[in-house]
């Protein structure tokens, strides 16, 4: 776990006391705004008048950010219990369409398929992080690829590292003459959706087509959960896959620079990614796209995620806690977000969302 994070965690309970000390035990603030469940500021007090359990479930990318989200949620809303269970955005959005979740996590939007009704449901977008292109490849520790390389190295077009396309985004590399092993998501994934929908943006010669899942080549091995991904690629020499940032990270993966629409090589990095948020398109439903931003330093695989939050729910507790628990993420969250490998929201984003809370009945 992140240093700062324990830091911070050692700290929080003389954060509370404090609070308390200072009269923060009403459910208003100072100009008299609920800011348990509304869209400005909190307090601990606020908070702590929430209850109930509530149940998430859907993408691993963002989980380790719920993760500790949900762990410092329960320090100020003693009260609530968050789960969630990292399985996927495919089966999350499933699992939401059939009432077994009481909110989603999903890195794509909403399908007829998914079975979620609608005008039943809300986008609130979280944070953004980068998609990693990870590799293992014995003697090489920097990696360039440009998107139709590497478009045809997942569908499996080129088989060798040392191939001349490779070789001609690398030079002065020593490339070995090796395998190229694919790694991918074998469960329906936003990670998937995301990379995909980069490849066929960025590269006239990708073929797959986008979406959760894709038919891939069947030499190549697929993994439940970014984590498993992570796992294959970690296990064997010559394997590359793309995984998130946090997940890259905790496994001590290396991962390489994607030649962006300006032309230049950028590593994954949290940084990147905010310059690809900031000339992201956002739609009325919130949902935005800041795969192949340009920018000069712009992180060309930059991944938005969201939480799908019921328009209505079927009594008022479980419907607090749910506000509540999602404002915490907005507010107090997003200074934690890049503490676990997340990029905060921009602000007129973050406020957007905020306000779209205040829509659920």
């Amino acid at each position: 776990m992140n240093r700062n994070v324990l830091s911070r965690r050692a700290l929080v309970g003389v954060a509370i006391a404090a609070l308390a000390l200072a009269g923060c035990g009403g459910g208003d603030d100072d100009n008299g705004t609920d800011t348990g469940t509304g869209n400005s500021g909190s307090g601990a007090g606020n908070y702590e008048s929430l209850s109930g359990d509530i149940k998430g479930g859907g993408a691993s990318f963002p989980n380790a950010f719920y993760t500790e989200a949900i762990a410092e949620f329960k320090t100020v809303a003693s009260k609530v219990t968050v789960t969630y269970n990292s399985v996927g955005s495919g089966q999350g959005k499933k699992d939401f369409g059939a009432n077994l979740v009481d909110w989603a996590g999903t890195d794509s939007t909403v399908k007829d398929t998914d079975g979620v009704a609608a005008d039943s449901f809300l986008y609130v977008p979280t944070v953004a992080a980068p998609i990693t292109v990870s590799y293992n490849l014995s003697g090489v520790d920097k990696l360039q690829l440009s998107p139709d390389t590497l478009a045809k190295i997942f569908q499996t077009d080129i088989k060798k590292w040392n191939d001349a396309a490779i070789a001609a985004d690398n030079p002065g590399v020593n490339l070995p003459d090796k395998a190229i092993t694919v790694a991918h998501r074998a469960d329906g994934s936003g990670t998937t959706n995301n990379f995909t929908k980069y490849l066929k943006a960025a590269a006239p010669s990708w073929k797959l087509d986008s979406g959760d899942t894709v038919n891939w080549p069947s030499t190549t091995q697929g993994a439940q959960k970014n984590t498993g991904v992570a796992q294959i690629i970690k296990q064997s020499d010559g394997a590359i896959g793309y995984v998130d940032f946090s997940d890259a990270k905790e496994s001590g993966l290396k991962f390489a620079a994607i030649k962006n629409k300006d032309g230049q090589f950028v590593a994954a990095s949290l940084d990147g990614a905010t310059a690809a948020l900031e000339g992201a398109t956002v739609k009325d439903d919130l949902t935005y796209d800041p795969l192949n931003a340009a920018g000069a330093t712009s992180y060309p695989i930059t991944a938005p995620t969201y939480i799908l939050v019921r328009t209505s729910y079927p009594d008022a507790a479980k419907k607090d806690a749910v506000k509540g628990f999602v404002t915490y993420i907005l507010n107090e969250g997003q200074t934690l977000a890049p503490e676990v490998d997340y990029a905060p929201l921009p602000a007129a984003l973050k406020t957007k969302a905020l306000a779209q809370l205040d829509k659920i009945q």
